[in-house]
């Protein structure tokens, strides 16, 4: 990135517009290999870091400050699944829009209502640990679906519904996290 604006990776050209995936110059996929990414960071900061572009003027380190913005918002985005699942749905054509809409199949309904109520019941740290776990079981199951409908089906549509899944889980498993807090206060 010697002079910044558009980039070559690879045959691509790359600007600040570009997919997190071309930027990454990974494949546009669910499944990412998270070692992968993790040292492609590092490189493209290494590549925009502000301090690189010192000799060349302001106008030039505002620039490499939005390339490195722009790298952190991907990395972000790529290394978290759900987010990179709402992501892969956005561009395949199938927004999640889960702060307008929360629909969701009556089953996955009645689980949520099962699941808080076990939370509210549990007496011990050890009945919270047992609900943590089959609720973890349960979020692999989930991104598992998820990966096949984007990886290997191209469902956007079916897959928004897996997203939103994964969205109340991730909530569930934050609520769980306090209740654990909350018993381990207890034991102080």
């Amino acid at each position: 990135m010697a002079v910044l604006g558009d980039r070559a990776v690879g045959d691509k050209s790359i600007t600040l517009a570009s997919s997190d995936f071309e930027l990454f110059d990974v494949p546009r996929r669910f499944a990412q290999d998270r070692a992968a990414l993790d040292k492609r960071w590092k490189d493209l900061q290494r590549e925009a870091h502000p301090d690189k572009f010192a000799a060349q003027g302001a106008a030039a380190q505002r620039l490499a400050m939005q390339w490195s913005v722009r790298i952190n918002e991907a990395y972000q985005r790529l290394k978290d699944p759900l987010r990179r699942a709402a992501y892969l749905c956005e561009l395949g054509g199938a927004p999640v829009n889960a702060d307008i809409n929360t629909a969701m199949p009556a089953q996955f309904l009645m689980q949520q209502m099962e699941w808080r109520e076990e939370l509210d019941a549990t007496a011990s740290a050890a009945e919270v640990g047992a609900l943590n776990a089959h609720v973890l079981d349960n979020k692999r199951e989930v991104l598992k679906l998820c990966g096949e409908l984007l990886d290997q089906h191209h469902d956007y549509a079916q897959a928004v519904g897996q997203v939103r899944a994964l969205m109340f889980i991730e909530r569930f498993c934050c609520d769980i996290d306090a209740r654990f807090e909350h018993f381990e206060a207890l034991q102080q």
